[in-house]
C-alpha cells in the first residue's frame, strides 16, 4: 500500500484551531501519515506530538509556508491528488478506483482538504475532485468518509498503533484502557440502554 498524506489549505482564525486539530487527528486515526499546514497554530504539533506519545505511531505535523509549493512538490513527484470538495464527484462513484490506487498502485495520495473557498488552481491540480454527499458538512466527516473508504476499514484492524503507551480493548458494555497504571475494566457511569438484553 501507498502513503497517504493530508494538505490542509487556509485557517479561519481561531475558529479553526480545533477543527485544524481535528483535521489531523482524523488523518492520523484514518490511516494517513502526515499532515501539511499553512496559517495552523503551533500548539497543533504538540498536541498531535502527546497523542502520539501516549497512543503511538509516528504521525507528523508539517507546517509550511505556501500550500501551492507543497502540491506543485506532490504532483511534481507523481502523487495522486485527491481534493475534497462539494462539489467534486460522488465517492460513491470514484471509492474503487482510489482504494485500488492505494492497494496496487506506487503512486502515493496527497488529499487536499480546504478551510475556506479554494482557489481555482487546487481543482484543476487535482486528479479527483470528490464529493462526500453532495451536502454542506465538515470537512473532518468528509476527510473520515473519504480515508476509510480508501483504506476499506483496513487501518482498524490491527487495533491500534506500534509503541502504544495506551489502546483501548473493545468491549459491549464496559471501558477498558490497557496501559501503564490501568488494570481493571471500568464500568462507565451511565450506559444508555441499547436494547440489547442485559
Amino acid at each position: 500500500m501507498t502513503a497517504i498524506e493530508v494538505l490542509r489549505i487556509g485557517q479561519r482564525l481561531v475558529r479553526d484551531d480545533r477543527v485544524t486539530t481535528h483535521v489531523a487527528l482524523v488523518s492520523r486515526a484514518f490511516g494517513a501519515s502526515r499532515i501539511y499546514m499553512t496559517e495552523a497554530n503551533p500548539g497543533i504539533r504538540g498536541a498531535v506530538q502527546q497523542i502520539n506519545r501516549r497512543w503511538g505511531g509516528t504521525f507528523e505535523v508539517t507546517y509550511v509556508e505556501g500550500w501551492r509549493s507543497v502540491l506543485q512538490q506532490k504532483k511534481s513527484q507523481n502523487y495522486v491528488i485527491i481534493h475534497l470538495s462539494m462539489y467534486g464527484e460522488a465517492i460513491n462513484s470514484v471509492q474503487e478506483q482510489l482504494r485500488s490506487i492505494h492497494r496496487n498502485d506506487a503512486r502515493n495520495i496527497l488529499v487536499v482538504v480546504g478551510a475556506k473557498k479554494v482557489p481555482r488552481d487546487v481543482y484543476e491540480a487535482a486528479d479527483y475532485n470528490v464529493s462526500v454527499g453532495g451536502q454542506p458538512h465538515s470537512e473532518i466527516a468528509a476527510l473520515a468518509v473519504l480515508l476509510d473508504r480508501i483504506n476499506g476499514g483496513r487501518q482498524f484492524e490491527d487495533g491500534g498503533f506500534e509503541n502504544a503507551m495506551f489502546r483501548i480493548v473493545p468491549s459491549s458494555r464496559n471501558k477498558n484502557v490497557a496501559g501503564p497504571g490501568r488494570t481493571k475494566e471500568e464500568r462507565p457511569r451511565q450506559i444508555v440502554d441499547s436494547g440489547a438484553p442485559g
